[in-house]
């Protein structure tokens, strides 16, 4: 590809605190002043950094980055903060943990080495949802428990070589220097369990506090931090896929970004189109909490299985050579089957190609996976014998690394909907860059006052091109979200009411967003109508009537796309 990719791009690190929000608010500002007057109080002295991850919003291509079919996110302006410090003392190798909520405990982190042979020792416990598990997990994590277990390609991509992990991959020699020892004070925006991946957030921003301190920030480019936070997030007990902490690490201020997955990680950004009139995105929480890893048996780790049998079961029908026990996916099953090489050409006529691919195989999904018991799901026995394995590979391949929970198994629907919703993503890209295209042809030049003034002329309001390109985004999400719930099976009673809710109060599009199963819906709205909207929808969802003010600001807002993770060197001061 012509253009480089974040993910060869360095990891971001600033001296000025705007670099994180271009419009540094005052706010804002104020809660990182508080944040560093808190970490002297406790600590005694200044943080010499802070590791800033954002969470995100994922507009469209939901469930299939597992499957290695690019998504759609968006960084959002809520973010997770570390303020961190090396300790003074040159032999202590403890981490201490503080929130700056008080409500959370106080833990401290002291790896061991195993005296056979110096493999670092970090149980973290994943029958128990600790928010301290996360940071551990972002810590340390063996590349032997990962391949066991993950659902996605985690073959040193990007050069980490065997060992991954802060401590294996950097303090991996009994001989050679030890980490230090640190303190950590945490806060954070992002709601809890809301769909925007707090999780994935909390995990990147301790990996980037875990490197500053130990000065490693410039040995690993941007997409070595997302697979190093992966793997992090899969020792917790929840197989991700990579979109959650791409969008963290990869996005910037102005545009969503295309994040691929096949043939290997990259990411491109996608500029929203300035429509007239203009939109903005409102995520809105149920306030039912999404525990992916409580019902990860039931609900997200299933999926991940449910769809790599199915990659299986579609490759046997269509002829497509898969190892006796590779666990083949999606994306690589339909590369495979129109023959697609890998990145060959350029990032359009290879997208061109995945589209035609995509519509190629959607019958051939209806044959081989929709006929006989298909469409009502397979049993265990009847999965097992469509795979055309024996029980123990079958078992050794699919079930020996995770716990999953079922009576039928819905190969057919998991696979329908992966395959459309990878459509739609190239479809909502699409339309986006036509939109700015469209813009740009059609907008008048900017007078002297708007140049000099950094003001961008406005979208004709009369455009009919302007208008179709806001139906045709607001039609794919409620398509969308018509999918997750009728084929994935990942929307729940609170997310359907919300987004109906939504459209009736004025939104274009809506859909959940995130892993499901509660959380947050994502909508688009024409930004005029923010406030009326989001006052039609206080008073007639029931969960929010009786919040106050302030709590209603926490579970729904307006949001612009935000800057990636990065670290900011606190040396010169808030500035």
């Amino acid at each position: 590809m012509a253009s480089v990719s974040p993910a060869d791009q360095p990891i971001r690190v600033h001296s000025t605190s705007g670099d994180f929000h271009p419009e540094f608010k005052e706010n804002v500002k104020q809660g990182w002043n508080q944040l560093v007057e808190e970490f002297g109080k406790r600590f005694g002295k200044s943080p010499s950094h802070i590791a800033r991850a954002p969470g995100r919003v994922n507009l469209i291509g939901e469930h299939i980055d597992y499957c290695l079919f690019g998504v759609l996110p968006a960084a959002v302006e809520r973010d997770i903060l570390i303020a961190c410090a090396p300790s003074d003392d040159p032999f202590e190798s403890a981490i201490t943990i503080q929130n700056l909520d008080g409500t959370y405990s106080v833990g401290s982190i002291d790896p061991l080495r195993a005296q056979k042979d110096g493999e670092w020792i970090l149980p973290i416990d994943k029958t128990k949802l600790d928010w301290q598990s996360y940071i551990k997990a972002a810590y340390h994590v063996r590349l032997e428990f990962v391949r066991a277990s993950l659902s996605v390609s985690c073959d040193a991509r990007f050069g980490l070589g065997p060992s991954q992990g802060v401590l294996s991959h950097f303090f991996s020699s009994v001989e050679g220097p030890s980490p230090k020892g640190a303190n950590f004070l945490v806060t954070g925006s992002v709601p809890l369990g809301g769909g925007l991946s707090s999780s994935a957030a909390l995990v990147v921003a301790s990996t980037l506090a875990f490197l500053a301190v130990n000065d490693k920030l410039a040995s690993i480019t941007q997409g070595q931090l997302v697979e190093l936070c992966m793997e992090n997030e899969t020792r917790v007990g929840v197989n991700s896929g990579g979109m959650d902490q791409g969008a963290s690490v990869f996005s910037s201020s102005s545009s969503a970004l295309y994040i691929s997955f096949w043939p290997k990680l990259h990411a491109s950004p996608v500029p929203l189109p300035q429509t007239a009139p203009p939109t903005v995105y409102v995520i809105a929480n149920t306030l039912k909490t999404a525990n992916k890893l409580e019902t990860a048996k039931i609900h997200y780790n299933l999926r991940v299985v449910e769809t790599l049998a199915a990659a299986r079961v579609l490759a046997r029908g269509l002829g497509v050579q898969v190892g006796p026990k590779e666990k083949v996916r999606l994306r690589e099953v339909l590369a495979r089957w129109i023959g697609e090489k890998g990145d060959e050409g350029t990032e359009e006529e290879q997208i061109a190609r995945l589209k035609a691919g995509l519509e190629k195989i959607a019958p051939e999904v209806e044959r081989i996976l929709g006929a006989g018991s298909g469409q009502r799901g397979l049993t265990y026995d009847e999965m097992v014998e469509a795979s055309g394995l024996d029980k123990a590979t079958f078992d050794e391949t699919y079930l020996s690394w995770v716990e999953v929970e079922a009576s039928h198994f819905q190969l057919y629907k998991r696979a329908k909907h992966v395959f459309s919703e990878a459509l739609r993503v190239l479809q909502f890209r699409e339309v986006s860059l036509r939109g700015v295209q469209e813009f740009k042809e059609t907008a008048p030049m900017p007078t002297v006052r708007q140049f000099l003034g950094r003001q961008m002329p406005q979208p004709d309001p009369d455009s009919k091109a302007s208008d179709s390109a806001q139906h045709e985004l607001g039609r794919l999400m409620n398509e969308s979200h018509e999918s997750c719930d009728q084929l994935f099976d990942c929307s729940s009673p609170e997310l359907n009411q919300l987004t109906s809710l939504a459209r009736e109060a004025g939104a274009l599009g809506s859909r959940l967003t995130g892993a499901g199963w509660g959380g947050c819906c994502v909508s688009l709205v024409p930004e005029a109508q923010v406030a009326a909207f989001i006052e039609q929808i206080s008073k007639a969802y029931p969960a929010y009537q009786d919040l106050s003010k302030e709590e209603l600001d926490q579970v729904i807002f307006a949001t612009k796309p935000g800057s990636g993770a990065g670290v900011y060197d606190v040396a010169g001061g808030l500035s």
